[in-house]
């Protein structure tokens, strides 16, 4: 919620746990987690989202923290990793979205800056997925092909 008379947005957000160590509370052994990364991978669910419904629904603060590994490299373990990064398919999507705002409403020049920026900021996640092969380097983003990725 904003600030009254500042005219700032508060600061208050989720936080991760401080203390370094695995509380108490958690009854999971490290297998079984894997297991139930691996199970909602299966279920199509995104890293973040199987991160959120393992906090919210069986009570796991953190999965670097039981099992020693991330939720990614659990995935890629087991091959169920998707061949476009979450975030990069995120931004993919809203220009997606954007592009269609402006086929119906040429005059918005807000969405056409808005536009130029996320595929900016797509240009750039690209360049630096290139540089640590997360994307093989002959990957191009086309607004053509790409529209076909997401659907």
């Amino acid at each position: 919620m904003a600030r009254m008379y500042s005219r700032k947005k508060g600061k208050s957000k989720s936080k991760r746990p401080t203390s370094r160590t695995l509380p108490t509370w958690v009854r999971y052994k490290p297998k079984e987690v894997e297991l139930l990364i691996v199970k909602l991978a299966k279920e199509e669910k995104s890293p973040s989202q199987i991160g959120l419904f393992l906090r919210d629904t069986y009570g796991i603060p953190d999965v670097k923290r039981l099992v020693g590994k991330k939720i990614t490299t659990i995935l890629k373990e087991h091959n169920l990793l998707q061949k476009i990064p979450e975030d990069l398919m995120a931004l993919i999507k809203k220009s997606i979205a954007e592009k269609k705002h402006l086929e119906e409403n040429k005059q918005d020049k807000v969405a056409k800056r808005g536009l130029q920026l996320t595929e900016a900021n797509i240009r750039r996640l690209i360049k630096y997925y290139k540089k640590t092969k997360k994307l093989p380097i002959e990957w191009k983003y086309d607004t053509t092909t790409v529209a076909l990725l997401v659907e």
